[in-house]
């Protein structure tokens, strides 16, 4: 077993689920992840974006859908072999390819289309995978979805809480 894995435990409002985090991969976004991780930032957030055979969101807003005051954005390290295949775990950003913070996605398919290059020149960052717990990815992603503000659609009917997420 190498020192490059870390491993992190997502407690959920749906159960537990565990990943190993590739810091010879991806050392800025995992060093990122663990950060917000031992600082306490996730817990409380929910999972505000779920789309069955896509993928699961979360890491940014609380249960009142307010956003958490997060660091300065981290540089894109999408371009390191890592793919978005069902069950691994990547930052989301917004269209501007350096602007991932403190939330990121768990793929529920694969989602080749995300994958450097990607349809923008760089795709999204891939940082590690779920090792135990991806039937709890399933029964997040099976949860019915409604609009809410201020996300419009996708966004869990029963919230999907994160109650906290530890370096194990």
């Amino acid at each position: 077993m190498t020192t490059d894995i870390t491993r992190v435990r997502i407690d959920t409002t749906h159960g537990a689920i565990e990943l190993e985090l590739d810091a010879a991969k991806a050392p800025k976004t995992v060093a990122n992840f663990v950060q917000y991780a031992n600082d306490g930032h996730y817990d409380g957030l929910v999972f505000h974006r779920v789309i069955k055979g896509f993928m699961i969101q979360g890491g940014g807003y609380d249960a009142s859908y307010d956003q958490r005051k997060t660091r300065a954005p981290i540089g894109i390290e999408s371009a390191n072999g890592l793919k978005n295949d069902r069950g691994t775990i990547a930052m989301a950003r917004t269209s501007d390819p350096n602007s991932a913070t403190s939330q990121f996605f768990i793929n529920h398919g694969n989602n080749d289309f995300l994958n450097h290059p990607g349809q923008d020149g760089y795709g999204y960052a891939v940082f590690g995978k779920v090792s135990a717990g991806m039937d709890v990815v399933d029964k997040i992603a099976e949860t019915p979805t409604g609009s809410a503000r201020p996300f419009g659609r996708d966004v869990p009917e029963t919230q999907v809480v994160i109650d906290k997420v530890t370096v194990i």
